[in-house]
């Protein structure tokens, strides 16, 4: 299927260049004096989609960063092009006398562009220069997370993302929808709030957005109870031996703010008032009893041959005082590990390193976090991995047991995959109180939306 897929891109990308070329063939064969002093007309604007069906397809409306071609005559000598009067690049190597290619740049202003040039473009030569009216609209909005994703009804959700503005309406799964009571960030289009409404369906799946700028979709992983491996309230089993965490440990007092603890919870912390030094591993453990069979509850919904980037590990975290400097959870997929591993079947996860710098980390509510699998360190070499070889990782294991780790010893910024920066992070004591609820796997696949059906 990869094979087709690319062929299909590859022979795309060809009868995009040559319906261009075509138009090349067939430029006048006048003079450049007449040429470049030649009228511009334009007969009609395609947008160039090489991943579409579609590849060529005359429209009469383009979002930002997309690429367009015109068509007509005259477009020889084109010095500058302004689509709602912002200045835009184009390469004189794909102007030709009857078509050109332009792309419609992400600075170009939409809404806050002047009247009289919105929704415009405008072709100008050293001796004439002609405007045409075409509708320029802000990039299709889209979603990247959400503040609880397993919330209560009743509870208000932050969705996050861009270009959500003018949010009119919310679906959830379910086909629940919410048309009111819905706050949008005005200036910036990164978020709105909404209140969970009853009924929805348990299965879970994607919200659905509509806003000014399109619709939307989230990844497929709100309010997925079917994924829930372990939410120490009855659903998925706890390991219950050595010196790990047991049921006997865990946390039920109502904590938070907006978001509140459901029902009990594991502490990952010190006792109450003790400390962890520095320098050490393997603090605590919780583990699941790894009696589970991730491939009997999981596959009816994610299917084992789902690529990997398409599966997340999420879970609640609840952290009542700034935590900096000092600790991180260890997230294991099996139990074969010590502490202080920077590779495989593990994922480190320090919430107080932002951008390669010490940013301070506490929550007033729980809040989800989305991990997805291929960050996990020996899945994150960008293979070509699926769903089915983490299964297969953890049915070859002799002890098939999920599990957190508070490990608080020293680690280098380069042992994260995402910086390659030497920078040193020595441990300190610590009583930071660290809880997390709700363990589930949730897909990430996304709707596909598009502005022209297939």
């Amino acid at each position: 299927m990869k094979d087709n897929i690319l062929k299909k891109t590859y022979w795309s990308r060809i009868s995009v260049m040559g319906i261009f070329l075509f138009g090349l063939f067939f430029t006048a064969c006048s003079s450049d004096d007449e040429v470049d002093g030649s009228d511009i007309t334009v007969n009609a604007v395609y947008l160039q989609d090489v991943d579409s069906s579609v590849p060529d397809r005359e429209v009469d409306f383009a979002r930002l960063g997309q690429l367009l071609r015109l068509e007509g005559s005259g477009f020889t000598g084109v010095k500058r092009v302004y689509i709602n009067g912002y200045p835009t690049h184009f390469n004189p190597v794909y102007v030709s006398d009857n078509s050109m290619l332009i792309r419609v740049s992400q600075d170009t202003p939409v809404s806050e562009a002047e009247e009289d040039v919105r929704n415009t473009i405008r072709l100008v030569k050293d001796n004439t220069e002609t405007t045409i009216n075409f509708e320029i609209r802000s990039s299709a909005p889209t979603i990247s997370s959400v503040s609880h994703t397993l919330p209560k009804a009743g509870e208000e959700i932050t969705v996050y993302g861009t270009g959500l503005v003018e949010v009119s309406r919310v679906v959830f799964p379910g086909d629940i929808e919410v048309i009111q009571g819905i706050s949008y960030d005005e200036e910036d289009g990164e978020f709105f709030t909404v209140t969970v409404p009853e009924g929805i369906s348990e299965a879970g799946g994607s919200i659905y957005v509509e806003t000014a700028n399109g619709v939307a979709y989230s990844p497929a992983f709100f309010n997925v109870e079917q994924g829930v491996i372990l939410n120490f309230d009855g659903k998925g089993t706890m390991g219950e031996w050595g010196t790990n965490i047991t049921s006997e440990d865990l946390k039920s007092e109502s904590l938070g703010e907006g978001h509140v603890s459901q029902g009990n919870y594991v502490p990952h912390g010190p006792a109450d008032g003790a400390t962890f030094a520095g320098g050490k591993n393997r603090l605590s453990e919780v583990w699941t009893s790894g009696e589970e069979n991730w491939r009997s509850q999981l596959t009816p919904m994610i299917p084992a041959d789902t690529p990997l980037d398409e599966v997340a590990f999420q879970f609640d975290v609840f952290v009542p005082e700034a935590w900096a400097g000092s600790g991180f959870l260890k997230i294991m997929l099996i139990n074969n590990f010590n502490g202080g591993e920077w590779s495989g079947g593990v994922y480190n996860y320090v919430p107080w390193i932002v951008d390669g710098e010490v940013v301070p980390f506490e929550t007033q509510e729980w809040t989800t976090v989305t991990i997805p699998l291929t960050d996990f360190y020996m899945f994150n070499d960008g293979g070509d991995y699926t769903f089915g070889d983490v299964l297969q990782y953890r049915e070859s294991a002799t002890y098939k047991n999920f599990g957190i780790f508070f490990e608080n010893s020293d680690f280098n910024l380069n042992q994260l995959p995402e910086y390659g920066t030497d920078v040193e992070f020595p441990s300190s004591e610590t009583s930071v109180q660290v809880y997390t609820d709700n363990w589930r796997i949730v897909s990430l696949a996304t709707p596909t939306v598009t502005d022209f059906p297939e």
